[in-house]
């Protein structure tokens, strides 16, 4: 379960990150909205365990350890971050990324078999800059969840490669719903999927509402009407 309160982040300038509060559980999708990239990025990363924030409390299953939160989670596709640099094959990709899983982890996972048991192999000779955006959201959550011992897959911008959330959120909630492998799923966008329901969060959401807003509140959904009209 993953809990923060008033997270904030500073900038240079200004607030990098608002103060924002937001839920999720494993077995669940939350998306958060934010107009601006780099708030959205910046929430992704302190959620993710690797910022950490000017004020404010994040858990992960009651822990308060940003190691704990950094273990359990992954960061997938953050734009200057860990987005996939275009030059690379998805070969080369996939092996770059399975060799930064922990050793003891790691077994004796290889590119080749990775892509064939994860029915990658039609890809495998594309540049990443090549992929389209379901697939890409296809392999780069795949590469993720190679790490056992990821819970919570935090997504960063996934629309900014698509307008039609048909490329991207149907494979987060396959994840997110797994009965197998449940994982919390927290997804920022520039807006709400149209129809969407589920859970949702608006990054500055306690500068409105000093308290925090839970996700999937009453409180959180007036929020996000307002947040529309605007």
């Amino acid at each position: 379960m993953l809990s923060a309160q008033q997270l904030h982040v500073k900038g240079r300038r200004g607030d990098l990150l608002p103060p924002t509060s937001l839920s999720a559980g494993r077995g669940g999708l939350l998306l958060v909205v934010g107009e601006r990239q780099d708030q959205r990025t910046a929430l992704a990363l302190t959620v993710s365990g690797r910022m950490k924030p000017t004020a404010g409390r994040i858990l992960w299953d009651g822990s308060d350890r940003t190691k704990t939160l950094r273990l359990a989670s992954a960061l997938v596709d953050s734009p200057g971050v860990n987005e996939p640099e275009e030059h690379l094959s998805v070969r080369d990709l996939v092996t770059e990324d399975l060799a930064l899983i922990p050793r003891r982890y790691r077994g004796a996972l290889l590119s080749k078999p990775w892509l064939k048991v994860n029915s990658f192999e039609d890809i495998a000779d594309l540049w990443t800059e090549q992929l389209p955006p379901d697939r890409r959201m296809e392999l780069l959550t795949g590469l993720a969840l190679a790490n056992p011992h990821t819970d919570l897959l935090v997504v960063d911008s996934p629309d900014r490669h698509s307008a039609h959330a048909t490329d991207w959120l149907p494979r987060l909630e396959e994840l997110a719903y797994d009965g197998g492998r449940p994982l919390a799923v927290v997804v920022t966008v520039a807006a709400l999927p149209a129809g969407w329901r589920g859970p949702a969060a608006v990054i500055g959401n306690s500068v409105h509402h000093p308290g925090g807003v839970p996700a999937g509140t009453p409180e959180n959904d007036l929020l996000l009407e307002t947040e529309d009209a605007k």
